[in-house]
């Protein structure tokens, strides 16, 4: 019985680099580690609308040195939490924009991600998050180890905000290799009490320069012991950064996943991952 069935399910216009995603009611949410919008796709009437997440006008593919690099969005009841990936001091930014009032909030993160750091033993300059998963009561952090130390680790995150009230545990991970790279967490979705994350292969030593894309991966961490469980290689040649649950049945998970081209041209594919539980 084949283990995965992976297939191209929309395509859309309008949306370059995507980082990150959400499947909630008829729309996917989606992220760009190049813009300043969130983006809403609406399934069945193929329209896309953009909130801006900073009060500016949205702009798409945003230098490099200047971009809040949007990486990693949760999402609980009606809202939504997108976070820069803490790779450099202008990135440090978390927006929370709730669907029903249409408002938003802004915090900066600075203080947590410092902490993250020394607390992980991880330099400024390998830091990076790619996912993050709120329970309600408590968030996952993953940072990605595609640095020089090549440092995979999931932060817990319990307290009252994120400013400055909050408590952190932290666990690190060394993820397969693909085709001789070690993989690297690019995000993770909560389903029945597991964690499951996306990780790519790419020959980039550097959270900052893009590298050659080798593949991607997904895998499980049961959060009752923080331990990972199986993995399954998906492709050698995508560079999957979103994951969001499209589906869940009795014998099997179907999840949609979003890619990052590390290109200008605003498209955007979006796959479904079907996987035998």
């Amino acid at each position: 019985m084949v283990k995965f069935q992976l297939e191209l399910l929309f395509h859309i216009i309008g949306i370059g680099s995507a980082s990150g995603l959400i499947y909630k009611g008829d729309s996917v949410f989606v992220i760009s580690d190049s813009s300043n919008a969130l983006f809403e796709y609406n399934i069945k009437t193929q329209a896309l609308e953009k909130t801006s997440l900073d009060g500016n006008p949205t702009t798409d593919n945003i230098p490099k040195k200047t971009k809040a690099d949007y990486e990693a969005m949760a999402n609980y009841g009606d809202d939504f939490y997108i976070f820069g990936s803490g790779s450099t001091p202008n990135r440090n930014k978390m927006v929370q924009v709730n669907t029903q009032t249409q408002t938003m909030k802004t915090v900066d993160l600075s203080y947590l991600y410092s902490l993250m750091q020394s607390f992980g033993n991880i330099t400024p300059q390998d830091f990076n998050i790619e996912g993050v998963v709120f329970t309600g009561e408590q968030w996952y952090f993953l940072q990605r180890g595609n640095g020089q130390s090549a440092q995979n680790g999931i932060f817990t995150v319990n307290g009252k905000n994120l400013e400055n009230d909050f408590t952190i545990l932290y666990n690190q991970y060394k993820l397969p290799k693909i085709k001789s790279v070690r993989s690297s967490f690019t995000d993770a979705v909560l389903v029945d009490g597991q964690l499951y994350f996306l990780a790519c292969a790419e020959d980039s030593a550097s959270t900052y320069e893009d590298g050659q894309v080798l593949g991607s991966l997904i895998g499980s961490v049961d959060l009752e012991t923080m331990k990972i469980g199986k993995t399954l290689q998906v492709s050698n040649q995508h560079k999957f950064e979103g994951l969001t649950l499209y589906q869940n049945s009795a014998h099997q998970l179907e999840f949609l996943l979003c890619e990052d081209n590390d290109t200008q041209v605003l498209e955007s594919n979006i796959y479904k991952l079907s996987v035998r539980k």
